[in-house]
């Protein structure tokens, strides 16, 4: 029996594995983004739950990681998919700058390296 629970479960992982190879890599560079984006604006402040604590050193993390991200797969996935990235990228680099007590110098702050400064 224990045999079976776990080829089944070896069933499973082949499943997934072979799920995620019909996925086109635009709309796996774009999932990845948007995970980004979102735990980025959490940890900025944008979020609906007022019980939310501000975490700028997370934030900064995510911000710099989807940065590189949108930058890097920007020639990749085309314009019409990297244009709202970007957008969103750029709010959420607004948004830290609003929040940060002692702000960045311009082109210093979260993400600019690769986007340049947002001020």
């Amino acid at each position: 029996m224990t045999d079976a629970i776990e080829h089944d479960h070896d069933d499973d992982r082949l499943d997934e594995v072979r799920d995620i190879a019909d996925v086109p890599a635009v709309e796996l560079i774009n999932t990845v983004a948007i995970h980004l984006l979102s735990a980025a604006a959490v940890k900025v402040g944008l979020a609906d739950d007022p019980e939310q604590q501000l975490d700028l050193d997370e934030a900064r993390k995510l911000i710099n990681a989807l940065a590189g991200l949108v930058t890097a797969a920007a020639p990749e996935v085309g314009s019409v998919h990297a244009a709202p990235l970007r957008d969103g990228l750029r709010s959420v680099q607004l948004a830290f700058r609003e929040a940060s007590a002692i702000p960045d110098e311009p082109g210093k702050g979260p993400g600019e390296k690769y986007t340049g400064s947002v001020v």
